[in-house]
């Protein structure tokens, strides 16, 4: 390409890039999406949604107190994964569990003292409400916990060891106080960015295919290539603006650390940002409608990026053929790099394979916008 033909090129990017920005200066919903919708998400789930099981409402069913009920009691008391209160009986505790109003029922038999001192022990009873299956087996473990601290304290004060063959000692890599939060944060990323740069792109393009200002820019000068870099370039900055205001508030409101380096998150998300733009644009030239645009671009690109891409449900504890289909989307891959960015730092055996996947998805999404865009009336 000649010098005189590049120069002309360059100018009608530049061009577009102009009156694309212009647009979108005047169209407030692009900014709203941009810059408003990623601080209401942020908001909303940072602070509303915890996987953490803290402060649980627990029924404690004593019926015979005593000295030794009362410092087994004291075990559930001093613990802030527990909010006990004393019920006078069974029944009057199942009523409780019932209504929703405690999560778990501890009861100590009338003999529990008694039993205590006999080789085999007394029996505690445990009762969990099972609705919610990882919360029940939350508080079973936490259950389990307070019972084996209340054993070891016991056995120190009698000068005896807690005869166990086995004693496991914990460590916590990466997340040790085991915040929910410092994971859901940068999983958010992912979806701000998803629909930053796929629904506002589908939702864009569709409208200028509504209003017939797409087919007036096929009949100028620039190329489909020209065309498309100049939609590309304004989503592209508008979309990275997003993210780095989200990772802002991710570091200095909700204190999420970020081992890794920032650099690398830059890079890695620019590249799952012309994804997500490239399913924009995909999806806008192929349907032309905004309404439709925007229902497949939720379909295709915000609900697996909540759903299938790991961050809130494990994908390890997925069915194999979910597992199989969860590699389609790419949310999986930037998920996977996010995470072990804020958490763990550069981990390149994580980096180097999601970031090339996304390249790839990359090239493809880009292939396939530029063939079915090509500059043609239609």
């Amino acid at each position: 390409m000649s010098a005189a033909r590049r120069g002309g090129a360059w100018m009608r990017v530049r061009g577009l890039v102009r009156k694309e920005f212009l647009q979108i200066v005047r169209d407030p919903s692009s900014i709203a999406i941009a810059f408003l919708m990623p601080v209401a998400l942020l908001l909303l789930f940072g602070y509303g949604l915890s996987l953490d099981v803290d402060h649980v409402p627990v029924a404690l069913v004593v019926e015979h107190p005593s000295a030794d009920s009362a410092d087994f009691v004291a075990a559930f008391r001093g613990s802030r994964y527990f909010t006990p209160r004393s019920v006078a009986d069974m029944r009057t505790a199942t009523g409780e569990l019932l209504a929703g109003r405690i999560d778990a029922i501890v009861h100590l038999r009338a003999d529990f003292a008694a039993q205590e001192r006999r080789a085999s022990g007394a029996p505690v009873q445990l009762i969990v409400n099972g609705i919610d299956a990882n919360t029940a087996r939350l508080v079973e473990g936490y259950v389990d916990g307070a019972v084996q601290a209340w054993l070891r304290r016991r056995a120190a004060e009698q000068g005896q060891a807690l005869a166990a063959p086995v004693e496991v000692e914990h460590r916590v890599w990466f997340n040790p106080d085991l915040h929910s939060r410092d994971f859901i944060v940068p999983g958010l990323v992912v979806v701000i960015m998803t629909l930053i740069g796929a629904l506002l792109t589908a939702m864009v393009m569709a409208r200028e295919w509504e209003r017939g200002t797409m087919e007036a820019l096929m009949v100028t000068p620039a190329s489909a290539g020209e065309i498309l870099l100049g939609k590309l370039i304004p989503y592209f900055v508008l979309g990275m603006g997003g993210m780095l205001l989200s990772v802002a508030m991710a570091r200095w409101l909700f204190a999420v650390p970020l081992a890794g380096s920032f650099w690398v998150l830059l890079a890695t998300s620019s590249v799952f940002l012309l994804v997500a733009l490239g399913m924009g644009l995909l999806i806008s030239s192929v349907t032309k409608v905004q309404f439709i645009a925007g229902q497949v671009a939720i379909i295709t690109t915000f609900l697996p990026a909540f759903l299938l891409s790991g961050f809130i449900f494990e994908i390890g504890s997925m069915p194999a053929l979910v597992r199989a289909i969860t590699r389609l989307f790419a949310a999986r891959y930037f998920v996977a790099i996010v995470t072990t960015l804020f958490l763990a730092g550069d981990v390149w055996a994580v980096i180097v394979p999601n970031t090339l996947a996304l390249a790839l998805m990359a090239l493809v999404f880009h292939g396939l916008t530029w063939r079915n865009a090509r500059k043609r009336l239609e």
